[in-house]
């Protein structure tokens, strides 16, 4: 089966300091699962200071998945990668960094490199179309779970 590199890229404003939103984001733990759409189960394994691997078994269309995630921490960056090891989308990439635009306000840059086997090869409208499916879904992740989830936290810490 041919493989297929998708590729794409959105931002995300953030109600919250730079400083707060990447460390909301790279707190990972057992019950961030909590936070995104579909249900999904996560273990984090702390291989060093700045690197995990991240397993998560989620149920999507009902139908149980597991993906193993290294992700590299890049504090100097306020960035992180985050890298399938494993699952149906095996060495796909994805790259965040979070931006200042203030004291309260900051964003997240996100890039994605998707690799899917399908059965066939794609023509280049086809891969674009998958390319938006794949931008428009994550970045509604963000939008309706992830950025409100962070919002809420900083507000409370800022009130304390």
């Amino acid at each position: 089966m041919p493989v297929v590199a998708i590729r794409y890229r959105f931002r995300q404003p953030l109600r919250a300091s730079a400083r707060a939103a990447f460390a909301w984001c790279t707190d990972f733990g057992p019950t961030d699962g909590q936070l995104f759409s579909h249900r999904t189960v996560r273990t984090v394994e702390r291989l060093a200071d700045d690197t995990f691997v991240l397993s998560d078994r989620t149920y999507p269309n009902g139908q149980l998945r597991r993906i193993r995630r290294l992700v590299r921490i890049d504090p100097t960056q306020r960035s992180w990668t985050n890298t399938h090891l494993d699952g149906p989308f095996r060495h796909s990439q994805f790259w965040y960094r979070i931006v200042p635009d203030g004291r309260s306000r900051s964003h997240l840059e996100f890039v994605g490199l998707k690799l899917e086997s399908l059965p066939r090869k794609l023509s280049r409208a086809e891969v674009a179309r998958h390319a938006r499916a794949n931008r428009d879904s994550d970045a509604r992740e963000w939008r309706t779970h992830l950025a409100p989830a962070l919002e809420k936290e900083a507000r409370s810490r800022r009130s304390r």
